[in-house]
């Protein structure tokens, strides 16, 4: 994990800048990090951006206790898990690693704090193994609702697909993998309500 280092000092750091105390953490790879828009977009969840670049659901569980530290927030939202698969991971292994993190989480916050899963997006890069996506995602998924917990399942997937059930272009930046603006109005569409439904 060491080459997350320089990353993970920097948001330490530059988390510690909120000029609030910050009510909804959202963790995760670089798609929450290149997220510019979050503080306008969340400001009514009073959001901290965790997020660091190419993160995998790994990484989240290795860096959580430490990044999460100085925060004591009413809820969390988690984007990870996409990067494990892209390097060759199974969904069976995304899968041990989300329990991992919930483990992480009630031990930092108790089993009451509300807490969202983002499902794993269509990026067309990486549409070669959408099959390991959907497959990972449904595990997770399932887990949530066996659990009958504080987790909650957000299916960002089936909106990100156009009407062929590809994934819509508009939706991701020239390189495939991340979101371009039109795909984090989706994603902040989602999460809100989300959030609003279930809190």
């Amino acid at each position: 994990m060491y080459w997350y280092e320089d990353e993970v000092k920097a948001l330490e750091k530059e988390s510690l800048k909120t000029c609030y105390e910050p009510e909804t953490v959202f963790y995760g790879s670089s798609s929450i990090r290149l997220w510019n828009t979050l503080y306008q977009d969340m400001a009514h969840l009073k959001p901290v951006n965790l997020g660091f670049g190419g993160s995998t659901l790994a990484a989240c569980v290795w860096f959580f206790d430490r990044l999460m530290m100085p925060f004591n927030p009413k809820r969390l939202v988690v984007y990870a898990g996409d990067n494990d698969l892209g390097d060759g991971r199974s969904p069976e292994e995304v899968f041990l690693f989300f329990q991992e993190l919930v483990v992480k989480v009630r031990n930092r916050f108790g089993g009451s704090i509300p807490c969202y899963y983002v499902s794993l997006k269509p990026s067309p890069s990486r549409w070669q193994i959408a099959d390991k996506f959907k497959y990972a995602n449904n595990l997770i998924e399932s887990e949530i609702i066996k659990q009958e917990d504080n987790w909650r399942f957000i299916n960002i997937f089936k909106a990100m697909l156009n009407a062929d059930g590809l994934p819509d272009k508009q939706y991701f930046g020239d390189d495939g993998l991340h979101l371009s603006a039109a795909g984090y109005t989706v994603w902040a569409h989602l999460i809100s309500s989300s959030i609003a439904a279930n809190e």
